[in-house]
């Protein structure tokens, strides 16, 4: 986690950004643009996978960071399940909702993978690194 400055440096925010784009693909491409509900619904689900690694990561703390991980992990569980709903209805064909269930359930893996990372290791967070920068920084005025 050391090397990592940003969330968008993050791989598990990388594959659920391309997850996400390919159910816009999609959702543009099919019948399931006529399906307002689940449309809209397997759209906020994937954008939600990729905002919540983005958003536990800025907050900069490690247990808030793995609370985020494991909200992202349940809409990846969601958007699975809509997948499987919009092959049942027949907006995606059964080749394209394999590849994408198998992405979700590989995102899913990582994203345990990271929080079970998370939960051994010592990293705290940023916010409490740059606060012990701060605080080094303060030390050293004050001799």
């Amino acid at each position: 986690m050391a090397t990592v400055k940003r969330f968008d440096e993050l791989k598990v925010w990388e594959l659920a950004r391309e997850l996400c784009q390919e159910i816009y693909t999609q959702i543009n491409s099919t019948d399931l643009s006529n399906d307002y509900a689940l449309r809209n619904q397997i759209n906020r689900s994937s954008g939600s996978v990729m905002d919540n690694i983005a958003e536990g990561y800025e907050r900069g703390g490690k247990k808030e960071f793995i609370q985020y991980l494991f909200i992202a992990k349940a809409s990846c569980g969601e958007t699975r399940s809509q997948i499987y709903r919009a092959a049942d209805r027949n907006y995606i064909s059964p080749e394209i909702s394999d590849g994408l269930i198998k992405k979700c359930i590989t995102l899913s893996k990582k994203l345990s993978s990271l929080i079970n990372y998370l939960k051994q290791s010592e990293y705290t967070g940023n916010k409490f690194q740059e606060e012990q920068q701060i605080y080094e920084t303060n030390s050293h005025l004050k001799h």
